[in-house]
């Protein structure tokens, strides 16, 4: 999930069913500093910033929603996704949940390479980014306790980590759009030859570039095309050569607002993502949801299926494919579960405080 804004509207306009923003409260802006941060490399940073959105107030049950790969809390306000849980009656009703939405470490408006320090930002990995997330939420907002984590493509490796890192902080965790596996075969791959393209972009410069790579636009748009959209959903969206080449043009007419040394970081993070040694440390409710046409998290592998069974209370939410799922990107839209989040939430019990 997540290159930039302008792309973003892109997926979820992709998504055909109907999403109808809600009246959910306005959400309030801020920003904590995490001192003396300690990164898994042994590297420090004094102050790291941390930017955080909420939607309702504290006295609600505390919810953490947490975002993919380049996006930000903001890109989690979508008619799609917010619009369909955040509201009165809905199955995150903001009157109800506090809800927390963090800009990774790395991400929007947290600290990240293109503050000033470009290629001398100490390298993070996700465990370094759920460790921030940890950290605002208990020392930051004060949170002992979570209802629920939920998260959405990296988000959702966010989400798996969490349940296996800090076990006890949550009643349930909802990984979306992800597997608790290592980082390989295609989705590393592809991860691999994009970030390649970009270092080896003459203008990269080894990240000292006055402008931005050029051919950053055409390794960002290959990896989004081969690694979310659905089969279905491109043979429904671009059934002509006519009509695919439009796709193409519009996707190489959108500029990419991304900093290119960001973005490196944000997708190399990945790299020594793992969590699959730490299913039986699970003691949350969990609840994954994948989409059976993601490009990046085949089902067909079995990797979730033989994952869950380690686990004492989990399962798997496949949503079929179809000419309205988008791959990768389905579960940008809650409309596909938000059914089964509202069962998950009534039927799982409070663990803490």
């Amino acid at each position: 999930m997540g290159f930039s804004r302008a792309a973003l509207s892109a997926v979820f306009a992709m998504t055909s069913l109907a999403a109808v923003a809600a009246d959910y409260p306005a959400p309030k802006q801020g920003d904590w500093t995490a001192r003396d941060f300690k990164f898994h490399s042994g590297k420090m940073m004094a102050e790291l910033r941390l930017h955080y959105i909420t939607i309702g107030e504290p006295a609600g049950q505390p919810v953490l929603v947490l975002h993919g790969s380049g996006g930000s809390a903001a890109n989690m306000l979508t008619p799609a996704f917010a619009g369909q849980l955040f509201g009165p009656g809905q199955p995150l009703d903001a009157s109800k949940y506090y809800i927390i939405l963090p800009d990774g470490l790395g991400h929007g408006k947290s600290s990240k390479p293109s503050d000033g320090l470009k290629t001398k930002f100490p390298k993070y990995d996700y465990a370094d980014m759920v460790d921030a997330q940890y950290r605002l939420v208990t020392e930051g907002l004060g949170i002992k306790h979570l209802r629920l984590v939920i998260g959405n493509s990296m988000g959702g490796m966010h989400a798996w980590i969490w349940a296996t890192r800090y076990p006890k902080a949550m009643d349930a965790v909802v990984p979306m759009a992800s597997q608790p596996t290592a980082m390989a075969a295609r989705n590393w791959m592809l991860r691999r030859m994009m970030l390649e393209t970009i270092r080896n972009d003459p203008d990269y410069d080894g990240g000292n570039y006055a402008v931005q790579p050029r051919m950053m636009k055409y390794a960002v748009n290959m990896f989004q095309i081969a690694a979310s959209g659905g089969t279905l959903g491109y043979q429904t969206l671009a059934p002509t050569t006519a009509r695919a080449d439009q796709l193409v043009d519009d996707r190489l007419a959108t500029p990419v607002t991304a900093d290119a040394n960001d973005f490196v970081y944000q997708w190399e993070a990945s790299h020594d993502y793992d969590p699959s040694g730490g299913m039986e440390r699970i003691e949350a409710t969990l609840l994954a949801i994948n989409a059976a046409d993601d490009e990046r998290n085949p089902p067909e592998t079995g990797v979730t299926e033989a994952a869950i069974k380690r686990i004492s209370n989990g399962r798997l939410y496949l949503i079929p494919a179809s000419t309205e799922t988008r791959g990768h990107l389905t579960t940008g839209n809650a409309g596909f579960y938000a059914q089964q989040l509202r069962e998950l939430l009534q039927t799982t019990p409070q663990r803490g405080t």
